[in-house]
């Protein structure tokens, strides 16, 4: 069945490498199609990838081979709510150790450019608890830091 909704991701040519490595590290992800340049175009030549179909965490996504005619920017992330710190761990060295590089505040970028936010769940409960002063003190600890540390957090938290 075809998706409503569907989150389509500009790539300059590498649209199914990307797929694949998004495949290979999220759970509930995988390479669903590969569409091939019915035609000589633009950003591609006839029998060139130039669709890829895949879900990352289950939710679908097109990979178009566009060419560098349009770049990523932070305005775009996907979020990815973490259990605990060793799934923190794992998906940002997966998104960093692979050419990409770390951010502020729980954010990097895949080698493709594609904004992550890898949270962990105690962050998010942190911000919204009605201990304004323990929230405030959370996000004061998560400001400093790029990978978002569990015990740093949860140290935050407990301060007051």
């Amino acid at each position: 069945m075809t998706a409503k909704n569907t989150i389509c991701l500009w790539y300059e040519g590498d649209a199914e490498e990307a797929a694949r490595f998004y495949a290979e590290t999220f759970p509930d992800s995988e390479v669903t199609g590969i569409r091939r340049a019915p035609a000589d175009n633009p950003s591609t030549k006839e029998g060139d990838v130039q669709v890829v179909e895949f879900t990352v965490f289950g939710i679908p996504c097109i990979g178009i081979n566009g060419g560098p005619a349009f770049t990523h920017s932070e305005a775009f992330s996907f979020q990815i709510a973490t259990d605990d710190q060793e799934e923190t761990d794992r998906y940002w060295n997966a998104i960093v150790g692979s050419g990409g590089e770390e951010s502020m505040c729980g954010w990097c970028k895949d080698k493709w450019g594609i904004s992550w936010q890898i949270t962990p769940k105690i962050l998010t409960e942190a911000m919204s608890q009605p201990d304004t002063a323990a929230a405030k003190r959370a996000f004061e600890a998560m400001m400093e830091m790029r990978k978002l540390d569990i015990a740093t957090i949860e140290a935050a938290l407990a301060d007051g």
